[in-house]
């Protein structure tokens, strides 16, 4: 029979999927198939419904797509962390607002530190040359932190990126 996952927790194992005849059948983490690590709710399956009304050899009918449930994408919060990471915008799109706003205020006070400190300190020689060069830094080390990010979006599988990401577990 097919249908579709309504959830599946990976640390129980248990889960619910959706049949195509309009039941709904529990499921283990030992119901699914030879090589299945795991399954995403949305993601379509074939599966054998059991004598005592249990889903069974529970198999992906195709690979979930780079778009996991609730409309988040790795793909897009990789690219958004590597172009826009500065800012924060892959924070907000994955829901974590207090860090998107966190990066933006490092970000304001990197370039603030850079590009204002000659201005306001006038007069302190290389205290303003140093408190420049800091806010340098800032940028710097942010730029490191949204590349490393972006790479962890990329490769991370789309049930690790759901989970860490989409589920925040």
């Amino acid at each position: 029979m097919r249908g579709k996952v309504l959830a599946f927790d990976t640390k129980s194992g248990n889960g619910t999927i959706s049949g195509d005849d309009g039941n709904r059948y529990a499921m283990t983490g030992a119901s699914l198939g030879a090589g299945v690590k795991g399954l995403m709710p949305g993601q379509e399956v074939d599966f054998v419904v059991a004598n005592d009304n249990k889903a069974t050899d529970i198999f992906p009918i195709k690979a979930h797509s780079a778009s996991a449930p609730g409309g988040k994408s790795k793909v897009v919060a990789g690219l958004l962390a590597l172009f826009l990471g500065g800012l924060g915008v892959h924070k907000f799109y994955l829901g974590r607002i207090g860090a998107g706003v966190f990066r933006i205020l490092l970000l304001t006070l990197g370039y603030g530190m850079t590009l204002a400190a000659p201005f306001l300190v006038m007069g302190m020689g290389e205290a303003a040359l140093v408190f420049s060069f800091l806010g340098l830094a800032l940028i710097l080390v942010l730029l490191v932190i949204q590349i490393v990010e972006a790479i962890l979006y990329f490769t991370k599988t789309d049930e690790a990126f759901y989970e860490k990401y989409v589920l925040k577990k």
